[in-house]
């Protein structure tokens, strides 16, 4: 694990940025295509409007997310709609985007359908992360009674999730595409975070899920 110290957020989320984009440009010249796996959540937020407004391929960028709630684009909880507000606008509109939701289906049937779909986007060539502070990172949950299968090598490339500390349905990447990714950063904010990402090292995956994608990853944080 590579951590980077910065003194603020705000020099957090334009160095991430640029990081992220430096990446996907370097990527770009070497293949057809990049896949970009991103969270929801609150934090990387500003990093994604920060990135929309760089000059890159975008077209041959192609979106996807690292979990979603099993809830409608229209729902305030959708992580679709907090990327397609904050990230893919400006010049970044022009990346394709994998959406996991599907009308009708219930998370376990929605995530069969979608995952086979998943593998010409494998491995992910760089993959953003957040984590909560029970250590959590994706939809990967401690005490969540579908862990283990998302924790499992040959998990499907999609997972449901039903933890019990959410109110919400949820489906997942599992930790083997997560591991798999060419390039990982997680961003994290607050002392409370930079003690549970240090606990997290000590633990196994079923009680610190995030501890194990540590090993290759840049971790940025700023109090």
């Amino acid at each position: 694990m590579n951590l980077i110290e910065y003194a603020d957020r705000e020099m957090l989320n334009m160095n991430v940025a640029n990081v992220l984009a430096s990446e996907l440009r370097k990527c770009l010249t070497m293949h057809d295509h990049a896949s970009f796996a991103v969270p929801g959540g609150t934090t990387p937020g500003p990093i994604f409007e920060l990135m929309s407004t760089v000059e890159l391929d975008w077209s041959r960028v192609r979106v996807m997310l690292t979990d979603e709630r099993w809830v409608a684009e229209t729902n305030s909880h959708s992580n679709a709609r907090l990327v397609k507000k904050t990230l893919l606008n400006g010049l970044a509109a022009q990346a394709q985007f994998i959406p996991y939701y599907r009308e009708g289906l219930t998370a376990a049937e929605g995530a069969a359908e979608v995952a086979p779909t998943l593998a010409g986007d494998l491995p992910i060539s760089l993959l953003l992360l957040g984590m909560g502070g029970d250590m959590h990172t994706a939809s990967l949950f401690p005490c969540d009674p579908e862990l283990a299968q998302a924790l499992a090598p040959d998990a499907p490339l999609l997972c449901p999730a039903t933890p019990t500390s959410q109110d919400t349905t949820r489906v997942t990447l599992p930790l083997h595409v997560l591991q798999g990714a060419m390039s990982i950063h997680l961003a994290i904010f607050g002392e409370h975070k930079r003690a549970a990402l240090e606990r997290a090292q000590s633990l196994p995956p079923e009680e610190a899920p995030v501890g194990a994608v540590l090993t290759n990853a840049t971790v940025h944080w700023a109090a």
